[in-house]
């Protein structure tokens, strides 16, 4: 019996980073040294104070399925977050809980795009948007963030992307692959277009504790009422706290739309793993000096590793504010050393240099390669040491 995939499945672009960790970790197992500068997540621990939290409800018996959406003392807990935080009142039938920002992502799509629909994406994008959105027979629709704007977009780009199919925009700040970070009034900007042609904004929010230097964080939706009408927030506890692998992420938005939301969860999931939501709650409600702590190293981290990256020839780069990835062009670096793409170079830093970093092909920006700076000072160092040989050696 021959079994034929479905349609939607066969469009699917496999993940760069996966791929280039895989073959990381292949040449580990044959003994290489190789410092893999792809990781997605941060390089600490979850605080202890989540964990005891998680390990005292299961000692409690709380080991049961949960409401859909999420235990009704999470979405408190995020309710009270999004107070402080933000200024942003919600109820608690505005929120979902789910198997991490990518799941409710996920979901989010899938109940709100028909076929054709159109959602626009600035580039550089999150590897999974446009897979998503594809999932959902929705149409991806990109739009360049130039890097000389530090790749945003601009009102007037977005507006010219808008037709009469357009559903919705993404909006992520601070970005990956980028981490750059929208100020207000450059938000309040792309809002304004949003607003006169009624595309939901899709607020990916999930790097929001790592802002650096005198940046601040600003949600779209705190702007004004209208705004936050039209938006839809995405956030969870991944990389705040250091939770990658609990896989707790949540929505803020239209009653409407979360109440889908909520029924197809019902369907697919059951409920958010109800360890999990009680280590969130502890998160939300508990210390947060391990937020701040995490915080600091990386921007120390940052702001050591900076200078000695963007002095490799052949190397530009715009320094993030926020998140922990650096997004360096290296497309002069590659044709220096004999590559007729980025991507080649790439192939070439990690089996020459044993280095592993995530081309920016993968995020729609083929110039550039991302480079995660959650791991050890030490680790960063030797590998931009390496980098810097390897294009000095190769140079012709």
């Amino acid at each position: 019996m021959t079994i034929h995939l479905a349609n939607r499945v066969e469009t699917l672009t496999p993940s760069t980073t996966l791929a280039i960790t895989a073959k990381a970790k292949e040449l580990k197992a044959q003994g290489m040294d190789v410092i893999g500068l792809g990781a997605g997540e941060p390089d600490f621990n979850t605080p202890s104070n989540i964990i005891e939290a998680a390990y005292r409800s299961m000692n409690e018996g709380k080991t049961k399925y949960t409401p859909a959406g999420g235990l009704p003392e999470l979405k408190q807990a995020i309710v009270t977050k999004l107070k402080n935080d933000q200024g942003l009142e919600y109820a608690p039938s505005e929120i979902i809980v789910g198997n991490g920002a990518k799941h409710i992502l996920y979901t989010l799509f899938q109940v709100l795009l028909n076929p054709k629909d159109e959602v626009i994406i600035p580039t550089p994008y999150w590897v999974s948007y446009p897979e998503q959105v594809k999932l959902a027979e929705g149409v991806p629709v990109f739009v360049e963030g130039k890097e000389q704007q530090d790749f945003k977009i601009t009102p007037e780009q977005l507006e010219k992307a808008i037709t009469p199919n357009t559903k919705a925009f993404i909006l992520n700040s601070p970005s990956n692959p980028t981490g750059m970070l929208y100020t207000k009034d450059e938000l309040t900007a792309l809002g304004e277009i949003c607003l006169k042609h009624q595309v939901l904004i899709v607020s990916d929010e999930i790097y929001e504790k790592l802002i650096y230097g005198d940046n601040t964080h600003t949600t779209i939706a705190e702007i004004s009422q209208e705004l936050k009408e039209i938006t839809i927030l995405i956030n969870g506890v991944s990389k705040s706290h250091s939770m990658t692998g609990w896989r707790i992420g949540y929505a803020a938005g239209d009653k409407k739309l979360i109440a889908a939301m909520t029924d197809l969860a019902s369907h697919s999931t059951s409920n958010p793993t109800t360890t999990s939501q009680f280590g969130a709650i502890e998160a939300y409600n508990g210390p947060q000096t391990a937020v701040e702590t995490m915080k600091t190293a990386f921007e120390e981290r940052l702001n050591i590793i900076y200078p000695k990256l963007i002095s490799i020839p052949g190397v530009k780069c715009k320094k993030p504010q926020g998140a922990f990835y650096l997004f360096p062009n290296v497309k002069e670096a590659a044709t220096l050393t004999g590559y007729e793409s980025v991507d080649q170079f790439v192939a070439g830093l990690l089996e020459e240099a044993l280095v592993a970093v995530v081309p920016g092909s993968g995020f729609g920006s083929p110039d550039n390669i991302r480079l995660s700076y959650a791991t050890s000072l030490e680790n960063l160092e030797e590998a931009i040491k390496r980098i810097h040989t390897f294009v000095q050696n190769k140079t012709k």
